[in-house]
């Protein structure tokens, strides 16, 4: 195939790139040439913002395009109209924060999704960001039709994650001892490895496969319990976990999602705990939480810290506060 892919220089591009590589594809990348530039050999590189310079790829031809970062409706838009002639298949990586809250739980793609208090924003924040992203969809269905497949990732995850929302835990883990962990373990929460949706991605596009997908696993349904015990067997740790309330931790200033990565509320709904049954059938296939563990954690440990990005998780002089304060309303 001649694939183009919009972005694919960092976490789920990069790996996106690699397998159509390796698989034999004439990979084009369209990027600001800001990250990813010793990456890819082989690959067509143009570089360019597509923010009113995606003009640099008209007139040419390619049988799908990726677009891995597509976050506003107007320069979605103006994507789909340089490209409609010249591209067999539009694959729109969207989001599963698409949907309207709070989300049932089981919810299939075509559950209700947000939409924007204001149609013309451009700014993307944890307000407008489902909205935009839902959008977007339209966008690209308007254009294309069906020529267009739309994937909607849940939490991404695996090496070269950059945002620290899953390495936190194997990293945390790995050091052991008395981890301070969120609201009821038995709670469901989903997330797919960068590695899985790069497959499922390729497969759709090699296949010329229309549809709404969502991309989010694993294959059973996983606990944040069972989970963060899965991460703990995978890296040989003695850690030891204490559950605390989340009204307790939200009243202490502890962030679901970002403060202690893979929580969501129960009164946020089901956003871990969507129907995977299209994405099945369509080939999403899914390695083992133990592979993702590891692999994530030996990338995270090999990284020079002037590579490290700050991270909004809990520090470890703020996590020992909390699980004082935690034993002491217990007693």
């Amino acid at each position: 195939m001649d694939l183009l892919l919009l972005g694919g220089t960092r976490f789920f591009g990069r790996f996106l790139a690699e397998s159509a590589l390796a698989r034999g594809h004439r990979v084009t990348l369209f990027h600001r040439g800001q990250t990813g530039a010793e990456l890819h050999a082989g690959a067509e590189r143009i570089l360019g913002d597509r923010d009113g310079g995606i003009g640099a790829l008209a007139g040419r031809r390619w049988d799908a395009v990726v677009d891995c970062c597509g976050y506003v409706p107007r320069v979605v838009g103006a994507s789909c109209d340089t490209l409609n002639h010249g591209v067999g298949r539009y694959l729109f990586i969207s989001s599963i924060s698409v949907y309207a809250e709070p989300t049932p739980s089981g919810s299939r793609e075509d559950a209700p999704r947000a939409k924007l208090a204001d149609p013309a924003t451009e700014v993307i924040d944890g307000a407008t960001y489902g909205g935009l992203k839902a959008a977007c969809e339209d966008v690209v269905l308007g254009a294309f039709g069906d020529r267009a497949t739309i994937v909607r990732p849940g939490l991404i995850v695996g090496p070269n994650d950059p945002t620290d929302r899953f390495p936190y835990w194997p990293r945390r883990i790995a050091r052991g001892g008395e981890v301070l962990a969120p609201g009821d373990p038995s709670q469901p929460v989903q997330f797919i490895d960068a590695r899985d949706l790069a497959a499922f991605v390729l497969q759709l596009a090699e296949r010329d496969v229309a549809g709404t997908y969502h991309a989010t696993g694993p294959d059973a349904p996983l606990s944040m319990g069972a989970c963060l015990e899965g991460i703990r067997d995978a890296v040989g740790s003695d850690a030891r976990f204490t559950w605390a309330d989340e009204k307790f931790l939200i009243d202490r200033g502890v962030e679901p999602w970002m403060g202690l990565p893979l929580w969501i509320p129960v009164s946020e709904g089901g956003l871990q705990d969507l129907d995977l049954t299209a994405a099945r059938a369509a080939g999403l296939r899914f390695r083992p939480l133990a592979e993702t563990a590891r692999d994530t954690l030996a990338w995270d440990l090999a990284r020079p810290d002037e590579a490290r990005a700050a991270s909004p998780a809990l520090k470890a002089e703020r996590e020992a506060e909390v699980l004082a304060e935690w034993a002491a309303a217990r007693e």
